[in-house]
């Protein structure tokens, strides 16, 4: 299976909320970093944890906008009915997932699912515009 072949399988399993059959993509070593989580989910077991946990909150729909292959990696630019937009980056061997990284607006999922914004998601400092240099 190719790095693009096994992304549009793990969006399939997704849009199911498939949480045993996503897992069953990855390595069991394999690392997931959603940038907006502090620390890498390390293992089969963390990572299942991470989706029984989102799929347990929210209704998440992935809609692949664009997906690209180089090597043994796919890039997935995504979108969801709702508005969210992100990306993710799959590096791939032996048909499993040993590496993922995701990027999206952790605040506006929030927002969008209508869920309550955990309090480590707001900042105590006002974000300052900085001036021009002219």
């Amino acid at each position: 299976m190719t790095p693009k072949e096994l992304v549009r399988e793990w969006i399939r399993r997704f849009n199911a909320a498939d949480v045993e059959g996503l897992v069953s993509l990855y390595a069991e070593d394999a690392i997931n970093h959603q940038i907006v989580m502090a620390e890498p989910m390390r293992g089969r077991e963390a990572i299942r944890a991470m989706f029984a946990i989102e799929f347990g909150r929210a209704t998440m729909v992935c809609i692949e906008e664009n997906l690209l292959e180089s090597g043994d990696w796919a890039i997935l630019e995504w979108s969801d009915p709702l508005g969210l937009r992100g990306c993710g980056f799959f590096h791939v061997e032996n048909d499993r997932i040993v590496f993922q990284r995701g990027y999206f607006d952790q605040l506006t999922f929030f927002l969008v699912q209508g869920l309550p914004i955990p309090e480590h998601c707001l900042s105590s400092q006002p974000v300052r515009p900085q001036p021009e240099n002219g």
